[in-house]
Protein backbone atom coordinates (compact mmCIF):
# COMPACT_ATOMS: atom_id res chain seq x y z
CA UNK A 1 0.00 0.00 0.00
CA UNK A 2 1.25 3.48 -0.85
CA UNK A 3 0.02 7.04 -0.55
CA UNK A 4 0.79 10.47 -1.98
CA UNK A 5 0.96 13.05 0.80
CA UNK A 6 1.31 16.81 0.79
CA UNK A 7 3.46 18.53 3.40
CA UNK A 8 5.56 21.66 3.32
CA UNK A 9 4.22 22.62 -0.10
CA UNK A 10 5.62 19.45 -1.68
CA UNK A 11 4.17 16.06 -2.58
CA UNK A 12 5.75 12.72 -1.65
CA UNK A 13 4.93 9.12 -2.56
CA UNK A 14 5.29 7.08 0.63
CA UNK A 15 4.92 3.48 1.76
CA UNK A 16 5.13 1.88 5.20
CA UNK A 17 8.71 1.54 6.47
CA UNK A 18 10.19 4.29 4.28
CA UNK A 19 12.31 7.14 5.64
CA UNK A 20 12.21 10.57 4.06
CA UNK A 21 13.30 14.13 4.75
CA UNK A 22 10.52 16.72 4.66
CA UNK A 23 10.31 20.42 5.47
CA UNK A 24 10.76 21.07 9.18
CA UNK A 25 7.85 20.16 11.47
CA UNK A 26 7.87 21.37 15.10
CA UNK A 27 7.90 17.93 16.78
CA UNK A 28 10.23 16.21 19.21
CA UNK A 29 12.49 13.34 18.10
CA UNK A 30 10.68 10.06 18.75
CA UNK A 31 7.23 11.67 18.60
CA UNK A 32 4.39 10.09 16.59
CA UNK A 33 2.87 12.50 14.04
CA UNK A 34 -0.20 12.23 11.80
CA UNK A 35 -0.25 13.57 8.26
CA UNK A 36 -3.83 14.10 7.06
CA UNK A 37 -3.36 15.79 3.67
CA UNK A 38 -3.58 12.61 1.58
CA UNK A 39 -3.98 13.13 -2.18
CA UNK A 40 -4.02 9.51 -3.31
CA UNK A 41 -3.98 5.99 -1.85
CA UNK A 42 -3.17 2.91 -3.90
CA UNK A 43 -3.01 -0.80 -3.24
CA UNK A 44 -2.40 -3.10 -6.18
CA UNK A 45 -4.89 -2.31 -8.94
CA UNK A 46 -7.22 -0.21 -6.76
CA UNK A 47 -6.42 3.50 -6.60
CA UNK A 48 -8.38 6.11 -4.66
CA UNK A 49 -8.07 9.81 -5.52
CA UNK A 50 -9.09 12.79 -3.43
CA UNK A 51 -10.65 16.06 -4.52
CA UNK A 52 -8.25 17.50 -3.37
CA UNK A 53 -7.82 15.34 -0.22
CA UNK A 54 -9.24 11.94 0.78
CA UNK A 55 -11.59 12.36 3.73
CA UNK A 56 -10.70 10.17 6.70
CA UNK A 57 -7.35 9.00 5.30
CA UNK A 58 -4.20 9.51 7.33
CA UNK A 59 -0.55 8.53 7.44
CA UNK A 60 1.19 8.00 10.77
CA UNK A 61 4.91 8.56 11.06
CA UNK A 62 7.63 8.68 13.70
CA UNK A 63 10.10 11.58 13.85
CA UNK A 64 13.59 10.10 13.49
CA UNK A 65 15.69 13.29 13.56
CA UNK A 66 15.81 17.03 13.03
CA UNK A 67 18.68 18.50 11.03
CA UNK A 68 19.96 20.77 8.30
CA UNK A 69 20.75 19.95 4.67
CA UNK A 70 24.12 20.61 3.04
CA UNK A 71 24.97 24.21 2.28
CA UNK A 72 23.80 25.60 -1.06
CA UNK A 73 26.17 28.27 -2.34
CA UNK A 74 24.75 31.27 -4.18
CA UNK A 75 27.10 33.37 -6.30
CA UNK A 76 25.90 36.40 -8.20
CA UNK A 77 28.07 38.40 -10.54
CA UNK A 78 27.67 41.16 -13.10
CA UNK A 79 30.52 41.14 -15.57
CA UNK A 80 32.41 44.40 -16.10
CA UNK A 81 30.41 46.10 -13.27
CA UNK A 82 32.65 45.17 -10.33
CA UNK A 83 29.79 43.40 -8.55
CA UNK A 84 30.06 40.05 -6.84
CA UNK A 85 27.90 38.62 -4.08
CA UNK A 86 28.51 35.39 -2.15
CA UNK A 87 25.73 33.86 -0.11
CA UNK A 88 24.94 30.49 1.44
CA UNK A 89 21.84 28.72 2.72
CA UNK A 90 21.14 25.60 4.80
CA UNK A 91 17.53 24.43 4.88
CA UNK A 92 16.13 22.76 8.01
CA UNK A 93 14.48 19.35 7.67
CA UNK A 94 12.67 16.70 9.67
CA UNK A 95 13.43 13.05 8.92
CA UNK A 96 10.42 10.78 9.41
CA UNK A 97 9.76 7.06 9.13
CA UNK A 98 6.32 6.05 7.83
CA UNK A 99 4.72 3.57 10.20
CA UNK A 100 1.24 3.14 8.74
CA UNK A 101 -1.29 4.21 6.12
CA UNK A 102 -5.04 4.08 6.70
CA UNK A 103 -7.67 5.04 4.13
Amino acid sequence: MYAVIKTGGKQYRVAAGEKLKIEQIPAEVGAEITLDQILMVGEGESVQFGAPFIAGAKVTAKVVSQGRHDKVKIFKMRRRKHYQKHQGHRQNYTEIEISGISA
